[in-house]
Protein backbone atom coordinates (compact mmCIF):
# COMPACT_ATOMS: atom_id res chain seq x y z
CA UNK A 1 0.00 0.00 0.00
CA UNK A 2 1.34 3.60 -0.83
CA UNK A 3 2.31 5.11 2.23
CA UNK A 4 0.57 8.89 1.50
CA UNK A 5 1.38 11.29 4.57
CA UNK A 6 1.31 14.42 3.19
CA UNK A 7 -1.56 16.83 1.53
CA UNK A 8 -2.66 17.30 -2.07
CA UNK A 9 0.92 16.97 -4.03
CA UNK A 10 2.31 20.60 -4.56
CA UNK A 11 2.27 22.93 -7.73
CA UNK A 12 5.24 21.77 -9.69
CA UNK A 13 4.67 23.82 -12.71
CA UNK A 14 6.84 26.27 -13.81
CA UNK A 15 6.56 30.07 -13.19
CA UNK A 16 4.66 30.79 -16.06
CA UNK A 17 2.07 27.96 -14.95
CA UNK A 18 3.27 25.50 -17.58
CA UNK A 19 3.43 22.07 -16.98
CA UNK A 20 5.92 20.21 -17.33
CA UNK A 21 6.11 18.79 -20.89
CA UNK A 22 6.06 15.18 -22.22
CA UNK A 23 7.42 14.55 -25.50
CA UNK A 24 4.72 13.17 -27.85
CA UNK A 25 5.83 9.53 -29.33
CA UNK A 26 5.20 9.27 -32.34
CA UNK A 27 2.00 6.54 -33.48
CA UNK A 28 3.11 3.54 -34.54
CA UNK A 29 3.05 3.14 -38.39
CA UNK A 30 1.52 0.07 -40.14
CA UNK A 31 4.85 -2.27 -40.56
CA UNK A 32 5.59 -3.83 -44.41
CA UNK A 33 5.03 -7.42 -42.67
CA UNK A 34 3.37 -8.92 -39.94
CA UNK A 35 5.38 -8.73 -36.02
CA UNK A 36 4.50 -10.26 -33.27
CA UNK A 37 1.97 -9.02 -30.42
CA UNK A 38 5.09 -8.88 -28.27
CA UNK A 39 7.48 -6.81 -30.64
CA UNK A 40 4.30 -4.65 -31.32
CA UNK A 41 3.86 -3.63 -27.50
CA UNK A 42 7.01 -3.55 -26.79
CA UNK A 43 7.60 0.56 -26.78
CA UNK A 44 4.47 1.17 -25.04
CA UNK A 45 4.65 3.16 -22.41
CA UNK A 46 2.69 5.95 -20.96
CA UNK A 47 3.97 9.12 -18.97
CA UNK A 48 2.71 11.86 -17.09
CA UNK A 49 4.03 14.36 -14.51
CA UNK A 50 2.82 13.22 -11.29
CA UNK A 51 3.52 16.56 -9.47
CA UNK A 52 5.05 14.12 -6.27
CA UNK A 53 1.24 12.21 -6.36
CA UNK A 54 2.72 8.52 -5.04
CA UNK A 55 -0.76 6.87 -6.11
CA UNK A 56 -1.22 8.19 -9.21
CA UNK A 57 2.80 7.54 -10.01
CA UNK A 58 2.53 3.13 -8.08
CA UNK A 59 -0.89 3.42 -10.72
CA UNK A 60 0.97 4.21 -13.95
CA UNK A 61 4.20 2.18 -12.69
CA UNK A 62 1.33 -0.78 -12.38
CA UNK A 63 0.11 0.40 -15.83
CA UNK A 64 3.13 -0.09 -17.83
CA UNK A 65 4.24 -3.30 -16.35
CA UNK A 66 0.91 -4.99 -17.76
CA UNK A 67 1.23 -6.70 -20.43
CA UNK A 68 -2.50 -7.39 -21.21
CA UNK A 69 -3.47 -3.55 -20.66
CA UNK A 70 -0.60 -2.85 -23.64
CA UNK A 71 -2.00 -5.76 -25.61
CA UNK A 72 -5.50 -4.04 -25.92
CA UNK A 73 -3.87 -0.80 -26.56
CA UNK A 74 -2.09 -2.66 -29.88
CA UNK A 75 -5.80 -4.25 -30.85
CA UNK A 76 -7.32 -0.83 -30.29
CA UNK A 77 -4.87 0.64 -32.66
CA UNK A 78 -5.14 -2.40 -35.11
CA UNK A 79 -9.08 -1.80 -35.33
CA UNK A 80 -8.59 1.68 -36.29
CA UNK A 81 -6.11 1.50 -38.60
CA UNK A 82 -8.45 -1.44 -40.66
CA UNK A 83 -10.93 1.18 -40.43
CA UNK A 84 -8.80 3.75 -41.49
CA UNK A 85 -9.02 5.68 -38.56
CA UNK A 86 -6.80 7.75 -36.81
CA UNK A 87 -3.86 6.71 -33.95
CA UNK A 88 -5.58 4.37 -31.13
CA UNK A 89 -2.33 3.21 -29.79
CA UNK A 90 -0.56 3.93 -26.71
CA UNK A 91 0.31 7.38 -28.16
CA UNK A 92 -3.53 8.42 -27.72
CA UNK A 93 -4.07 7.26 -24.27
CA UNK A 94 -0.65 8.91 -23.52
CA UNK A 95 -1.72 12.32 -25.07
CA UNK A 96 -5.22 12.08 -23.69
CA UNK A 97 -3.89 11.42 -20.01
CA UNK A 98 -1.81 14.42 -20.09
CA UNK A 99 -4.40 16.51 -21.60
CA UNK A 100 -6.62 15.23 -19.10
CA UNK A 101 -4.18 16.32 -15.81
CA UNK A 102 -3.36 19.40 -17.46
CA UNK A 103 -7.63 20.63 -17.57
CA UNK A 104 -8.24 19.36 -14.25
CA UNK A 105 -4.68 20.96 -12.66
CA UNK A 106 -6.08 24.45 -14.16
CA UNK A 107 -9.20 24.08 -12.86
CA UNK A 108 -7.90 23.06 -9.44
CA UNK A 109 -6.08 26.22 -9.63
CA UNK A 110 -9.11 28.27 -9.71
CA UNK A 111 -10.72 26.45 -7.20
CA UNK A 112 -13.17 23.93 -9.16
CA UNK A 113 -14.10 20.78 -6.94
CA UNK A 114 -13.79 17.21 -8.46
CA UNK A 115 -16.36 14.57 -7.46
CA UNK A 116 -13.85 12.75 -5.13
CA UNK A 117 -13.44 15.27 -2.92
CA UNK A 118 -17.17 16.84 -3.29
CA UNK A 119 -19.15 13.58 -2.84
CA UNK A 120 -16.40 11.49 -0.92
CA UNK A 121 -14.60 13.35 1.27
CA UNK A 122 -11.51 12.16 -0.63
CA UNK A 123 -8.28 14.08 -1.59
CA UNK A 124 -7.32 16.23 -5.03
CA UNK A 125 -4.79 13.56 -5.97
CA UNK A 126 -7.14 10.78 -5.59
CA UNK A 127 -9.16 12.42 -8.30
CA UNK A 128 -5.95 12.23 -10.59
CA UNK A 129 -6.12 8.93 -9.81
CA UNK A 130 -9.46 8.47 -11.53
CA UNK A 131 -8.83 10.51 -14.30
CA UNK A 132 -5.76 8.30 -15.27
CA UNK A 133 -7.89 5.58 -14.80
CA UNK A 134 -10.69 6.61 -17.08
CA UNK A 135 -8.40 8.32 -19.67
CA UNK A 136 -5.86 4.67 -19.56
CA UNK A 137 -8.69 2.69 -20.40
CA UNK A 138 -11.01 5.00 -22.64
CA UNK A 139 -11.04 3.29 -25.62
CA UNK A 140 -9.54 -0.20 -24.65
CA UNK A 141 -12.64 -1.28 -26.09
CA UNK A 142 -11.20 -0.51 -29.38
CA UNK A 143 -9.78 -4.02 -29.17
CA UNK A 144 -12.99 -5.29 -29.69
CA UNK A 145 -15.00 -3.24 -31.91
CA UNK A 146 -15.72 0.59 -32.44
CA UNK A 147 -18.89 0.00 -32.57
CA UNK A 148 -20.17 0.24 -28.72
CA UNK A 149 -16.65 0.57 -28.14
CA UNK A 150 -17.52 2.45 -24.84
CA UNK A 151 -19.29 0.09 -23.41
CA UNK A 152 -16.71 -2.62 -24.14
CA UNK A 153 -14.21 -0.53 -22.38
CA UNK A 154 -16.19 -1.34 -19.43
CA UNK A 155 -15.94 -4.81 -19.70
CA UNK A 156 -12.35 -4.92 -19.64
CA UNK A 157 -11.76 -1.69 -16.97
CA UNK A 158 -14.24 -3.88 -14.36
CA UNK A 159 -11.54 -6.97 -14.28
CA UNK A 160 -8.21 -4.54 -14.51
CA UNK A 161 -8.19 -1.62 -12.70
CA UNK A 162 -9.21 -3.43 -8.76
CA UNK A 163 -5.23 -4.99 -9.78
CA UNK A 164 -3.74 -2.12 -11.08
CA UNK A 165 -5.17 -0.08 -8.05
CA UNK A 166 -4.07 -2.86 -5.40
CA UNK A 167 -1.02 -0.86 -4.54
CA UNK A 168 -2.29 2.28 -4.04
CA UNK A 169 -5.98 1.79 -2.17
CA UNK A 170 -7.13 -0.26 0.12
CA UNK A 171 -11.65 -1.18 0.00
CA UNK A 172 -13.97 0.81 -0.30
CA UNK A 173 -11.69 3.48 -2.07
CA UNK A 174 -10.46 1.55 -4.12
CA UNK A 175 -14.13 0.75 -5.43
CA UNK A 176 -15.07 4.21 -5.46
CA UNK A 177 -12.19 5.11 -7.36
CA UNK A 178 -12.91 2.43 -10.01
CA UNK A 179 -16.24 3.50 -9.84
CA UNK A 180 -15.60 7.09 -10.62
CA UNK A 181 -13.11 5.90 -13.52
CA UNK A 182 -15.45 4.03 -15.32
CA UNK A 183 -18.47 6.48 -15.33
CA UNK A 184 -15.81 8.57 -16.84
CA UNK A 185 -14.85 5.73 -19.44
CA UNK A 186 -18.55 5.69 -20.40
CA UNK A 187 -19.62 9.61 -20.00
CA UNK A 188 -16.67 10.28 -23.02
CA UNK A 189 -19.22 8.85 -25.71
CA UNK A 190 -20.96 11.22 -27.97
CA UNK A 191 -23.91 11.30 -25.71
CA UNK A 192 -22.19 9.88 -22.60
CA UNK A 193 -24.00 12.67 -19.97
CA UNK A 194 -20.93 12.76 -17.76
CA UNK A 195 -22.22 13.88 -13.78
CA UNK A 196 -18.56 15.03 -13.04
CA UNK A 197 -16.34 16.92 -13.38
CA UNK A 198 -13.55 13.71 -13.88
CA UNK A 199 -15.15 12.22 -16.62
CA UNK A 200 -16.51 15.41 -18.43
CA UNK A 201 -12.05 16.12 -18.63
CA UNK A 202 -11.86 12.71 -19.96
CA UNK A 203 -14.51 13.01 -22.74
CA UNK A 204 -12.89 16.54 -23.39
CA UNK A 205 -9.37 15.26 -23.02
CA UNK A 206 -10.01 13.23 -26.00
CA UNK A 207 -11.50 15.09 -28.41
CA UNK A 208 -8.45 17.25 -27.88
CA UNK A 209 -6.12 14.67 -29.56
CA UNK A 210 -6.47 16.80 -32.91
CA UNK A 211 -2.85 18.46 -33.41
CA UNK A 212 -1.32 18.43 -36.44
CA UNK A 213 0.43 14.76 -37.22
CA UNK A 214 -2.36 12.69 -34.88
CA UNK A 215 -5.58 12.82 -36.86
CA UNK A 216 -3.97 12.83 -40.72
CA UNK A 217 -4.43 9.08 -41.39
CA UNK A 218 -7.53 9.44 -43.24
CA UNK A 219 -5.75 11.79 -45.44
CA UNK A 220 -2.85 10.14 -46.13
CA UNK A 221 -4.66 6.90 -46.83
CA UNK A 222 -5.91 8.40 -49.49
CA UNK A 223 -9.87 8.82 -48.37
CA UNK A 224 -10.46 12.57 -49.02
CA UNK A 225 -13.91 14.00 -47.40
CA UNK A 226 -14.65 16.91 -45.03
CA UNK A 227 -13.35 14.56 -41.87
CA UNK A 228 -10.10 14.06 -43.09
CA UNK A 229 -9.75 17.48 -44.77
CA UNK A 230 -10.17 19.23 -41.53
CA UNK A 231 -8.37 17.20 -39.39
CA UNK A 232 -4.84 17.64 -41.16
CA UNK A 233 -5.77 21.46 -41.04
CA UNK A 234 -5.50 21.44 -37.27
CA UNK A 235 -1.75 22.56 -36.52
CA UNK A 236 -1.33 23.33 -32.96
CA UNK A 237 -3.97 22.80 -29.71
CA UNK A 238 -2.38 25.13 -26.18
CA UNK A 239 -3.90 24.34 -22.86
CA UNK A 240 -2.95 27.24 -20.65
CA UNK A 241 -4.88 29.20 -17.89
CA UNK A 242 -7.71 31.17 -18.69
CA UNK A 243 -9.00 34.57 -17.63
CA UNK A 244 -12.99 35.02 -17.42
CA UNK A 245 -12.41 31.15 -17.58
CA UNK A 246 -10.19 28.21 -15.78
CA UNK A 247 -8.60 26.86 -19.27
CA UNK A 248 -8.23 28.64 -22.15
CA UNK A 249 -7.75 26.09 -25.54
CA UNK A 250 -6.02 27.90 -28.67
CA UNK A 251 -6.45 25.75 -32.07
CA UNK A 252 -3.88 26.79 -34.57
CA UNK A 253 -5.53 25.98 -38.38
CA UNK A 254 -3.88 26.65 -41.63
CA UNK A 255 -6.77 26.50 -43.61
CA UNK A 256 -11.16 26.74 -42.44
CA UNK A 257 -11.90 23.22 -43.13
CA UNK A 258 -10.92 22.90 -39.51
CA UNK A 259 -13.74 24.36 -38.36
CA UNK A 260 -15.22 21.55 -38.92
CA UNK A 261 -13.43 19.09 -36.43
CA UNK A 262 -13.39 21.74 -34.18
CA UNK A 263 -17.15 22.40 -34.00
CA UNK A 264 -18.06 18.87 -34.91
CA UNK A 265 -15.78 17.02 -32.66
CA UNK A 266 -14.45 19.29 -29.60
CA UNK A 267 -17.52 21.15 -29.35
CA UNK A 268 -20.02 18.27 -29.04
CA UNK A 269 -18.03 17.08 -26.29
CA UNK A 270 -17.65 19.90 -24.39
CA UNK A 271 -21.62 20.62 -24.86
CA UNK A 272 -22.94 18.58 -21.96
CA UNK A 273 -19.31 17.38 -20.30
CA UNK A 274 -20.08 19.74 -17.32
CA UNK A 275 -17.09 21.88 -18.35
CA UNK A 276 -18.45 24.55 -19.97
CA UNK A 277 -18.61 27.21 -17.33
CA UNK A 278 -14.56 26.80 -17.32
CA UNK A 279 -13.30 26.38 -20.74
CA UNK A 280 -12.86 29.00 -23.30
CA UNK A 281 -12.00 27.31 -27.10
CA UNK A 282 -10.72 29.83 -29.31
CA UNK A 283 -9.93 28.84 -33.14
CA UNK A 284 -7.34 30.37 -35.24
CA UNK A 285 -6.96 30.70 -38.46
CA UNK A 286 -2.69 31.28 -39.50
CA UNK A 287 -3.08 30.53 -43.48
CA UNK A 288 -2.41 34.53 -44.33
CA UNK A 289 -5.35 34.34 -47.54
CA UNK A 290 -8.05 32.66 -45.05
CA UNK A 291 -7.61 35.22 -42.50
CA UNK A 292 -10.72 37.68 -43.48
CA UNK A 293 -12.98 34.76 -44.27
CA UNK A 294 -12.61 33.51 -40.66
CA UNK A 295 -10.52 35.09 -38.96
CA UNK A 296 -11.58 33.74 -35.46
CA UNK A 297 -13.43 30.19 -34.17
CA UNK A 298 -14.97 30.52 -30.81
CA UNK A 299 -16.65 28.37 -28.21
Amino acid sequence: MVDERSDDPPDRADANGEEAEVPTPAAPSAPAAPTTPRDATAAAHVAAPTRGNRKLEAFLEAANADEQLKAWWHMAHVNATRLGMSDHSWVHVQIVLNVALRLFRLMSRRGVEPALVADHGMRTRDAEVAIAAGALLHCAGMSIHRSDHETYSLFLAADKLGDLLADSYEEPERSVIVAEAMHAIIGHRRRGEPLTIEAGIVRVADALDMAKGRSRVPFEAGQTNIHSLSASAIDDVRIGPGEAKAVRIEIAMNNSSGIFQVDELLATKLRGSGLEDHVEVIARIDAEHEKRLVPVFRI
